[in-house]
């Protein structure tokens, strides 16, 4: 559940991230440097004031700041709000050879990268999905992000390398394709997806 606290803590974090106090970014977005003092977060009779979201959107837009990236700064786990650089594979690459190493993990360097927040996984990678297979959970161009170091439950999305080269997921999330039954001296190795664009 969303706190009072959690969204003035990821004002906070934005603006210090940014290089500014929260005074300051409010200054820079044109808002009234007092707007995110720590007295105005509570009202004269002890109620909570919220930030309006006209308030969130021009500290975005002044610190070129992604809703995305401020989301990042809302919470208590480990990593949030730190952004790093992930390989973004295509499918059509992630076949190939020499892009994993025998763990699961990407290698080399001849791939885009894209900015994630949070991810305690420093194995972490995106893969670019290509087709329609996997519709309708996952569309032409949409980015899922994997962890091979993450647990994998019955019921987790997941991606498999085989030996032979194929990238596939076991259970068919389309059902114009069918589920795929691998013995485990087929699999190379298998990552979670813990995230995707939709």
């Amino acid at each position: 559940m969303l706190k009072h606290s959690d969204v003035w803590r990821a004002i906070d974090a934005l603006a210090r991230e940014k290089g500014y106090s929260p005074s300051g970014l409010a200054k820079q977005a044109g808002l009234d440097p007092t707007t995110f003092n720590k007295s105005k977060r509570i009202t004269a009779e002890g109620k909570q004031r919220w930030p309006s979201t006209e308030s969130i959107s021009k500290i975005l837009r002044a610190s070129d700041a992604s809703l995305g990236e401020f989301l990042s700064y809302i919470g208590d786990g480990e990593g949030i709000g730190i952004f790093r650089n992930v390989p973004l594979i295509g499918f059509a690459q992630a076949g190939k050879e020499g892009f994993f190493d025998d763990a699961g993990y990407p290698i080399g360097g001849s791939w885009d990268e894209i900015p994630f927040p949070g991810l305690g996984d420093d194995h972490a990678y995106a893969l670019e999905i290509s087709g329609d297979s996997m519709e309708p959970a996952y569309r032409d161009g949409d980015t899922v992000i994997v962890s091979p170091q993450a647990s994998i439950r019955r019921g987790d999305r997941v991606v498999v390398k085989t030996r032979n080269g194929e990238v596939i997921e076991l259970g068919s999330i389309n059902p114009k394709h069918p589920d795929r039954e691998l013995s485990t001296n087929e699999l190379d190795w298998m990552g979670r997806i813990v995230w995707s664009s939709q």
